[in-house]
């Protein structure tokens, strides 16, 4: 970023590179729509460059990026809770009554087979455990767990002491480590 900073544009596409893809993660799940998760990407760059000189480099460039990041996921979640929604046995296409309504067009939540998980199984089930937990709790598991943060990071993202980062932590370990103790995965015979 120091770089970035001194009129190197290179650089720039250095940071893209280094960090896209696990950004681009770390919105899938905290958005839960890839869709959003390409247009969130682009904004998060894109502050970056527009606020390049407010970086003051006390904190890690990883740790100020995810505080872009997670601005525009909560600025966006609010937008989204004002707009009207549109029932699901709405036509999906028009004024066409009699044929497909949106349900029939809506994915279906079932892991795809691209997903490359060893088990579909645990790993749709994880998802459910993880989608249950409360945003707060949710949020600093997948920046612990996912993006590697240190609980000092995320306290510094957040905006909150780091007691309060290990407390939610070890309350979603706790809620997932009940919600997946049923779980037995198949043995192969």
């Amino acid at each position: 970023m120091q770089r970035y900073l001194e009129g190197d544009a290179v650089a720039f596409k250095t940071l893209m590179d280094r960090h896209a893809r696990k950004l681009y993660n770390f919105l899938i799940r905290s958005s839960g729509r890839r869709d959003l998760a390409d247009d969130l990407l682009q904004e998060v760059f894109l502050r970056v460059v527009r606020r390049a000189d407010s970086f003051k480099g006390q904190a890690k460039f990883t740790t100020w990026m995810y505080t872009i990041a997670r601005n525009l996921i909560i600025d966006t979640a609010r937008r989204e809770r004002h707009r009207k929604t549109v029932a699901l046995d709405a036509p999906a296409y028009g004024d066409d009554v009699q044929g497909d309504t949106r349900l029939d067009r809506t994915p279906s939540p079932a892991p795809t087979p691209d997903r490359g998980a060893s088990d579909s199984r645990f790993t749709a089930r994880l998802e459910s455990a993880l989608e249950a937990l409360p945003d707060e709790q949710r949020e600093v598991f997948l920046l612990r767990e996912v993006e590697g943060l240190k609980f000092r990071e995320i306290a510094e993202v957040l905006n909150l002491p780091a007691n309060t980062i290990k407390s939610r932590m070890r309350y979603a370990l706790e809620a997932l480590r009940v919600s997946l103790a049923d779980y037995a995965p198949e043995n192969p015979s």
